[in-house]
Order: C-alpha cells, then structure tokens, then sequence
C-alpha cells in the first residue's frame, strides 16, 4: 500500500519529526492539531472555545488538502487539560459536523504541547 504525506500551509507546520498527515489507501491519518494561528505559527492559547475553534480550522484545512471533509470522519481523539472544559470544547467540535458523527474518546491529560488546552487528532476514509 503507497503512503502519501499530506502538507498544506493553511495548518501548523509540525513542531516535531511527524507529518500533518499521512494518507493509507483510502484511509487519511491526521496528527493532533493544537491552537497554532498557521501564518504566523504561533499558539494562541486562551479561552478553550477560541482553541478549539482553530484546531477544527486546521483540521478542516487538512482535510480539504487531501479532499476529504468532516463528513468523512470515522474517529476523533480529544485530548484535554481540563475536563471542566468538556461542555464547551463539545460545542465547538459537535458544530464542525453534520450530525453524521464519528467515533470518539477524549482523555483529560496532564499536558499538552506549547500549553495548550486542547488537542484533537481525527482518521477518516473515504
């Protein structure tokens, strides 16, 4: 099976040895997205509703790259600083998608990469 690397400038450059995300077949592997503004590759830490607006932004902005949508989404892995923050990070998330929702965990951690608030990491297959 050929493994295609998919990259595109309207999401975060990685900040480590991985790729935005790698396409398998049919199936497109997304890495965890952070709250990091993509033309200037800084975070933009915050409020938890802004973060996770613009981690569902350059999800979103992977997902085109690579021509697949949110509706193409089979599992989602939200991982969490606080769980006081589910209810607003689930508002934001639930709003990207059109009730065809897929599989999903979300995992309160101890931390996350440049102090962010929320990470989310998505598989979809087309």
């Amino acid at each position: 099976m050929e493994k295609q690397i998919i990259k595109t400038d309207k999401a975060p450059a990685p900040i480590g040895p991985y790729n935005q995300a790698v396409k398998a077949g049919n199936t497109l592997y997304i890495s965890g997205q952070v709250a990091i503004d993509p033309a200037t590759n800084e975070v933009k830490k915050g409020d938890v509703t802004e973060e996770t607006h613009l981690v569902m932004k350059n999800l979103q902005a992977i997902l085109t790259e690579a021509g697949y949508s949110f509706g193409d989404v089979v599992k989602s892995t939200i991982f969490i600083m606080d769980m006081n923050d589910f209810g607003k990070i689930n508002e934001v998330y639930g709003s990207y998608l059109d009730g065809n929702y897929p599989a999903r965990e979300t995992v309160q951690v101890a931390g996350l990469p440049k102090g962010v608030n929320v990470e989310i990491a998505m598989i979809a297959v087309k």
